[in-house]
């Protein structure tokens, strides 16, 4: 509609339709598919309105390409949406703008869902899931997942060490709000324990749903997102949300970008309780700001099935983000040892 009615206006001066000024403009980049349509629906087009701008979108692969846009300096994007560790990292490196808090207000937020450089916009939970049909008694957490003599069954884990290491030291105690700095010795000893009783390792969100689908496993840790689709489809599947994980997704600045102020502007917004409250509307991950529950606008199905739901944040863990951001690498080389033995 700003299109036509711009096209209007300049033809009635006499004049061709111009390009936008770059004031009135932003380019978003994130990672494409339904969840980019969810982010448009959801975030951009309201804060277009809000504005009175338009939002360009890219898609890209990843915290190298907005690397090599700054190390160039050539940077052409002004937001960038990342994944948590990718936000830790490249603020580590300095790719990107200082957050103005002037400007961008983190009410609401965890304080692990934003840094100097960043802020979370949505967040997504990894959950124990099980079928009830395959199972004597229902598992309710991971301690139970590791409890193989009172809980048996075939068994998954997820061949990642973030979000591993604190699901293996949930289940050996440790409260969700005592886990950072992470014990790593504690967690890798409690992995060794359960190892021997693991059926499959999961890669990748279509192979955990298919362990579940094809009753290769009876439980599993996987993202919540892909268990509701399960369930959707008539699959008997339930979820134990006690002990599960929060992960962020997050929006940064690059270094550079042409439109950091009015990217200030649009990260407010995108953020805010009101427009976080459009998310479960188009897609099953969770608002990232808490007040988003006290809009009105999110509806009692939605929030029955949300992550960041006031009822499961009781029970959830949030991932730190800016931990995993400086030992990614580190953890990494061990979990790929502790795989080989």
């Amino acid at each position: 509609m700003k299109r036509i009615l711009a096209t209007m206006i300049a033809a009635s001066a006499g004049l061709s339709a111009a390009p936008l000024h770059a004031e009135d403009s932003l380019t978003y980049v994130s990672w494409g598919g339904n969840y980019q349509q969810a982010e448009r629906d959801a975030f951009l087009d309201p804060i277009e309105d809000e504005l009175g701008i338009t939002i360009r979108e890219e898609t890209y692969t990843g915290v190298h390409e907005v690397r090599a846009q700054v190390l160039s300096g050539a940077v052409t994007w002004d937001i960038v949406d990342l994944g948590g560790f990718e936000c830790a990292q490249g603020q580590a490196e300095g790719l990107f703008e200082d957050l103005d808090w002037n400007v961008v207000s983190t009410e609401g937020l965890d304080e692990n869902a934003w840094s100097d450089t960043w802020v979370s916009i949505l967040y997504y939970s990894t959950v124990l899931a099980y079928n009830p049909e395959a199972l004597e008694k229902a598992p309710t957490n991971f301690t139970d997942f590791w409890d193989v003599e009172n809980f048996p069954g075939r068994r998954a884990l997820y061949n990642e060490a973030p979000t591993m290491l604190e699901a293996a030291l949930l289940a050996d105690g440790v409260p969700k709000d005592e886990l950072y700095p992470l014990d790593i010795d504690r967690a890798f000893a409690k992995l060794e324990e359960i190892k021997p009783h693991i059926d499959a390792w999961w890669d990748s969100g279509a192979q955990s749903i298919q362990l579940l689908a094809d009753g290769e496993v009876d439980m599993l840790p996987i993202w919540n997102g892909r268990i509701e689709v399960l369930k959707e489809e008539g699959f008997p599947v339930e979820i134990a949300w006690d002990q599960g994980t929060l992960s962020v997704s997050c929006v940064a600045i690059p270094k550079g970008a042409p439109n950091k102020d009015l990217a200030m502007k649009a990260i407010n917004l995108m953020i805010s309780p009101e427009i976080q409250a459009n998310l479960p509307q188009y897609i099953n991950y969770g608002p990232a700001n808490a007040l988003a529950f006290d809009t009105g606008k999110i509806a009692e199905d939605k929030v029955a099935t949300s992550p960041s739901a006031p009822e499961h944040l009781k029970v959830l863990a949030v991932i730190s983000p800016s931990y995993w951001g400086e030992r990614l690498t580190e953890l990494d080389e061990r979990w790929d040892a502790f795989m080989l033995k």
